[in-house]
């Protein structure tokens, strides 16, 4: 068995529970490998998915498997989409009734996973409901009474709202906690309980959580029967050695002059330029080739034939300047890219990781150029907030830092 530092520094924890959980080693390199519905897949792949993220190679199947799980991993990684796709996989639709129950530690990750479950299960026809407070308590209720598939929500409402029986439990199978340890650290251990008692009592467990505190590891004890646990490390990207730069160019119409101005450092070496849609990648590499530039580009329309042509251009470097977005920011692992462009900032912070973020071993330096806009400022500031780094204006010697 192969014993990972990881491992070591969480045997403390987990002293005498090694017998409890059994761990799970398959891994599904594609979505299409985990027998999903056709129509579950649809909407993952329509929501910009390509390749599933570890956790979706480990996690995905033993919870569509109906298997008590706890999946750790850091935030960012693709949790939420892990256990969506494990609870779309496993509703009957023909029973509008609540069949899964999620919490979430606050409103606005509880609305956010709404979102991402609605989404995935757009071909579904799944309907789904956020029961969170600060929100109208009879709207809650005629929602849930006119019948749902899933509700998603913060401990407080939920628990109000099954104790007034306007969400009826006799049919939910399964019950996730997401960001367990945050929820615990908020003080909600006592109405998790609460929940719990007013549950069937042959009910599908799912813990996902970025740390395992002993009060995680309690309610997967008293809860849980023989659960699998999933534990993907830190992703390897990583954001030292890259020097994080923004430009203000104040309107979105200014951007592609400063872009042009750019162009000549961008060609010394060989740069990647993040756009947010295919429509934006086309638009800019029209623009940017009527001017007389050479760019390379790639989005999600184009077949993977095409894809893989562009991309051996790029790597050999008989192109140098590659427009694409964050669907294909994974697959870029390019030894020489040394400058990153986010025309557009990522709409999700997690996504800066992915676009900018080197495998770290290689120890290679790198340099990132945010275009930031008045409507941006907000994201920058997030940005930094959640990978605790600090984003300077660009000097004007960009040249001498490649």
């Amino acid at each position: 068995m192969h014993v990972s530092l990881t491992r070591n520094s969480m045997k403390c924890e987990l002293e005498g529970q090694d017998e409890f959980f059994t761990s799970y080693d398959d891994v599904h390199e594609s979505f299409d490998a985990m027998g999903l519905q056709e129509n579950l897949l649809r909407g993952i792949y329509a929501y910009g998915f390509e390749k599933p993220s570890a956790i979706q190679q480990r996690g995905i199947v033993p919870f569509c498997k109906g298997l008590d799980v706890i999946q750790q991993a850091q935030s960012g990684t693709g949790k939420t989409a892990t256990f969506c796709s494990g609870v779309l996989q496993q509703l009957d639709f023909s029973l509008i009734q609540c069949q899964a129950l999620v919490l979430a530690p606050t409103r606005e990750l509880a609305q956010q996973i709404e979102k991402v479950m609605r989404a995935l299960g757009d071909y579904l026809g799944v309907k789904v409901h956020a029961c969170v407070g600060g929100t109208s308590v009879r709207e809650d209720q005629r929602i849930l009474q006119a019948g749902v598939h899933v509700v998603v929500g913060t401990p407080g409402r939920v628990f109000d709202m099954l104790k007034r029986q306007s969400l009826r439990a006799d049919n939910i199978k399964m019950f996730v906690l997401d960001e367990a340890d945050e929820m615990l650290s908020r003080g909600f251990k006592d109405q998790i309980y609460d929940i719990f008692q007013l549950l069937p009592p042959k009910i599908q467990v799912g813990v996902f959580s970025a740390t395992m505190p002993p009060e995680a590891l309690e309610i997967t004890r008293k809860f849980m029967s023989k659960p699998v646990r999933i534990l993907v490390k830190r992703d390897e990207l990583t954001l030292e050695g890259i020097k994080q730069f923004y430009v203000n160019v104040e309107k979105e119409e200014w951007k592609l002059e400063t872009l042009c101005d750019l162009y000549e450092t961008l060609a010394i070496t060989q740069s990647v330029i993040f756009v947010n849609t295919r429509r934006k990648v086309d638009w800019l590499t029209d623009k940017m080739r009527s001017r007389d530039h050479t760019v390379s580009a790639t989005h999600g329309d184009m077949d993977q034939n095409t894809r893989d042509i562009i991309m051996r251009e790029f790597r050999s470097g008989s192109s140098r300047v590659l427009i694409t977005t964050d669907l294909l920011a994974r697959g870029i692992d390019v030894q020489q890219v040394s400058l990153v462009i986010n025309f557009d900032l990522p709409t999700q912070p997690e996504n800066y990781l992915h676009r900018i973020g080197r495998s770290g071993r290689f120890g290679r330096k790198g340099v990132a150029i945010n275009f930031v806009t008045r409507d941006d400022e907000r994201m920058l500031f997030d940005i930094q907030k959640f990978y605790n780094v600090v984003v300077e204006e660009l000097p004007s010697n960009v040249a001498d830092l490649l």
